[in-house]
């Protein structure tokens, strides 16, 4: 028996197939015990191999996300913005617009939970099986320069284009210079229809030209 259970942990060990390898003792005696058939034995087995996979997955997607902290959209207080309509933030927390492409934009003045609505959209986009990357506009700009600096635009235009979603907070927060600004804008013209975007944002639509004026303006 001792040689039989040898065998098979060597096999689900070669197969990488960690979870069974742990469990299948436990499934084996309540499958027993309910007189259960290999058929269910096995159905069990992978099941819970396939769980963890898929949590071992989202665990990847969010440490990959790179978010600033841990936000859910449990925890918005949506009593402090009587204004936002709840119902529409909770459709579109379903991330139905992800796969069309679309893009959102949160809007107003500092302290409604702009960054909490994008973090917690996010994680819940990672949680659903999408790629998403999170990154402040002013360290989006700084890594565009770095690329530049090291001749790794490309490479870095590539892992935007493999991402099902990009969040750019704090757009408009700090100032850019022209440099900057192109940046940017080429970041924005690379998304389109490609990439969804969701953009936090202090400024009025009336005042983002002014994120993207150069110095000849």
């Amino acid at each position: 028996m001792q040689e039989d259970r040898t065998l098979l942990n060597s096999y689900l060990k070669a197969l990488k197939l960690p979870t069974m390898r742990q469990e299948y003792p436990s499934v084996c005696r309540k499958c027993s015990q309910a007189n259960a058939s290999y058929e269910m034995f096995l159905q069990e087995l992978a099941g819970l191999e396939l769980q963890h996979r898929m949590a071992q997955a989202i665990e990847r997607r969010l440490k990959q996300a790179q978010f600033p902290v841990a936000k859910e959209l449990s925890s918005y207080r949506f009593e402090d913005v009587p204004k936002l309509n709840k119902k529409r933030i909770l459709d579109l927390s379903r991330c139905a617009f992800i796969d069309s492409r679309a893009n959102l934009v949160f809007s107003g003045p500092p302290g409604v939970g702009k960054t909490h609505l994008s973090i917690a959209f996010g994680r819940e986009a990672c949680r659903r099986g999408y790629k998403v990357r999170f990154f402040t506009a002013g360290a989006l700009v700084n890594l565009y320069v770095e690329a530049r600096h090291e001749k790794q635009v490309l490479r870095f235009e590539k892992i935007i284009r493999g991402c099902d979603l990009v969040i750019v907070d704090e757009l408009g927060y700090l100032p850019l210079d022209r440099m900057g600004a192109e940046y940017l804008f080429g970041f924005f013209s690379l998304c389109y229809e490609r990439v969804s975007v969701i953009v936090t944002t202090n400024l009025p639509f009336a005042d983002w030209p002014q994120v993207f004026a150069n110095d000849e303006r």
